[in-house]
C-alpha cells in the first residue's frame, strides 16, 4: 500500500508538471501539500536579509536576519516539517502571519526552533507567548520532525513523536501566510508540507 501511495504521489506531481503548476504545491496521497520541493523558491516571497541556499532537496538559511513567506494564506490545517538545526540556531515556523512584510511573534503564531532561547519555557516547541513547553526538548545538531496542528483556536505541536503543546488555545488570528525564519545559526528544511482541513 505504502509503494501503491508513493507512485500515485509521483504521478500527482508529474501530472502537475505537465500542466504547468508548480509540483511543490501537488497535493499527495494522503492529502497533503508539498510546500517546498527542494530546488526553487517558488510559492515563497523573500522577507529580511537572510541568505536561503537551496540544493539537493533542501532549503537551508544560514544568515540572520529573514523569512521565506509563502504566497498563499492557510486557515485550518495540518503542517508537517523535517527540519536540521544548529544547537544555537534560533529559527521558527510562524503561522497565520497577519502582515506577510513584518513577520512577528505579535503578529502570528510562531512555533519556536530555538534551542537556547533565553527564556526556555518558549524554546523549542513551544508557541511564543502562547502555550510553554515542558519538559525542554532540545532539537540542536539533528534531523527532527514536527506537526502542527492548527484548528480554529485550537493548536497542537509534536516534535519528534513527543506532544510539546497539547492543547493551547488562542483566537488572535484566523488565518495568513505561513513563514520560516532564520535569526542565527544553520537552519536546514528537507519536507514542509501542510494538510487543509
Amino acid at each position: 500500500m505504502k509503494r501503491l501511495n508513493q507512485y500515485i504521489a509521483t504521478l500527482l506531481v508529474c501530472l502537475a508538471t505537465l500542466l504547468g503548476g508548480n509540483p511543490a504545491l501537488a497535493q499527495n496521497a494522503d492529502g497533503f501539500i508539498d510546500l517546498i520541493d527542494g530546488v526553487s523558491l517558488e510559492g515563497w516571497n523573500i522577507v529580511g536579509n537572510a541568505n536561503w541556499v537551496i540544493g539537493n532537496g533542501i532549503i537551508e538559511g544560514n544568515k540572520p536576519n529573514g523569512y521565506l513567506v509563502s504566497t498563499k494564506s492557510y486557515k485550518n490545517f495540518i503542517i508537517r516539517a523535517e527540519f536540521w538545526a544548529g544547537s544555537d540556531t534560533n529559527s521558527g515556523i510562524f503561522i497565520r502571519c497577519q502582515d506577510p512584510t513584518k513577520i512577528a511573534a505579535a503578529t502570528s503564531y510562531e512555533v519556536n526552533i530555538w534551542d537556547t532561547r533565553p527564556g526556555q519555557e518558549y524554546s523549542t516547541g513551544a508557541i511564543v507567548d502562547v502555550a510553554k513547553v515542558n519538559p525542554i526538548y532540545k532539537a540542536g545538531g539533528r534531523w527532527n520532525t514536527m506537526e502542527i496542528v492548527a484548528n480554529g483556536s485550537h493548536f497542537k505541536v509534536t516534535l519528534n513523536g513527543e506532544v510539546t503543546v497539547a492543547d493551547a488555545q488562542d483566537s488572535k488570528f484566523a488565518d495568513g501566510p505561513i513563514a520560516i525564519q532564520s535569526a542565527g545559526g544553520v537552519v536546514k528544511f528537507k519536507k514542509l508540507q501542510i494538510k487543509p482541513m
